[in-house]
């Protein structure tokens, strides 16, 4: 995560809000593309997209949707930002191959003890109290998501499995950390120099963006978590593995709950109670010393000697 090949004249708050103005130019790129998408596929307009989406028949067309508009929303924004202020873009957002298995492996251990956690915090964010007139705006925004995810998530055989794999699962990871730990995170971090204000400044954000008030609190964890995985290794794909992790489990959960006949309401419905989660807690902290201690030695190892040269220098 450090500057090797900076472009004079950038600075990180330009930068900062560079990356945002090209998320702006995403979102309205991306939504041209699915509109175009859409018309190919269904034969219908824009002005019924909408309604249409929600039709199990359109499927394959949301899907592929999903997928287009992610990558301009969230990876081109971040891609090009990174390339204005340094010659090698993707190396400055952290796409790098400088950690361990047992690293890889440690992520994915990591993933699977946060579930307990976000599942009890999930728990949390449901009882907090919250005014008749918001509670109502909140859950009409929850069914909204729920029903768009309901879509996404029918899944019809093992080939159809595979597919909600790679648009539901690994195109999500990819983009979505590219933006949010490789542009935004990294970007906050340089900064202002202060890591876990640039983690929590970004979970706070990624969690917003998903517009699901109950499943706030437990985003933002997740991203925390998400977080602390590239900022100690400082390898973009390590967050992206654990991404990946959690949201193809999450899909094989459906795949499987739903062909035992449960709905697909109740297969992605699973929380944890509270103690459940502080223990989850106490681990997580426990694995990610670990992970930390395991990362900085690795990557002292994996890094080539010239990089490091230049890390150093540039630090200094």
């Amino acid at each position: 995560m450090y500057n090797m090949q900076s472009r004079a004249g950038v600075s990180y708050p330009t930068a900062f809000f560079i990356l945002f103005g090209m998320l702006g130019a995403g979102l309205l790129v991306g939504g041209v593309a699915s509109g175009g998408i859409w018309m190919a596929m269904t034969g219908t307009g824009i002005l019924q997209m909408e309604k249409e989406m929600m039709n199990p028949a359109n499927v394959q067309a949301v899907r592929i949707i999903q997928l287009v508009s992610t990558f301009f929303i969230f990876f081109l924004p971040a891609y090009f930002t990174a390339l204005i202020i340094n010659k090698k873009p993707l190396n400055f957002l952290g796409f790098n191959i400088y950690f361990s298995v047992r690293q890889i492996l440690l992520a994915v251990g990591i993933m699977l003890v946060s579930l307990p956690l976000v599942g009890a915090l999930s728990e949390l964010n449901k009882v907090i109290p919250v005014p008749d007139a918001y509670a109502k705006f909140f859950r009409e925004l929850e069914e909204t998501y729920d029903k768009q995810v309901a879509v996404l998530s029918r899944i019809s055989g093992f080939k159809d499995y595979l597919i909600s794999l790679f648009v539901m699962a690994l195109g999500p990871a990819i983009f979505e950390e590219t933006f949010f730990r490789g542009g935004m995170q990294n970007l906050l971090q340089q900064w202002t120099r202060k890591p876990w204000l640039a983690i929590t400044i970004t979970s706070l954000v990624f969690s917003a963006i998903h517009f699901s008030y109950y499943g706030f609190i437990p985003r933002v964890a997740l991203s925390v978590i998400l977080g602390l995985l590239y900022y100690y290794s400082g390898s973009l794909l390590l967050s992206i593995t654990g991404h990946f992790f959690n949201n193809s489990l999450v899909v094989t959960q459906i795949y499987y709950l739903t062909r035992q006949g449960k709905s697909i309401e109740e297969a992605m419905n699973e929380t944890y109670p509270l103690w459940i989660g502080g223990i989850a807690l106490v681990v997580l902290t426990g694995l990610f010393i670990i992970y930390k201690k395991i990362s900085e030695s690795d990557r002292k190892a994996l890094t080539p000697a010239e990089d490091i040269a230049l890390e150093e220098k540039w630090l200094a």
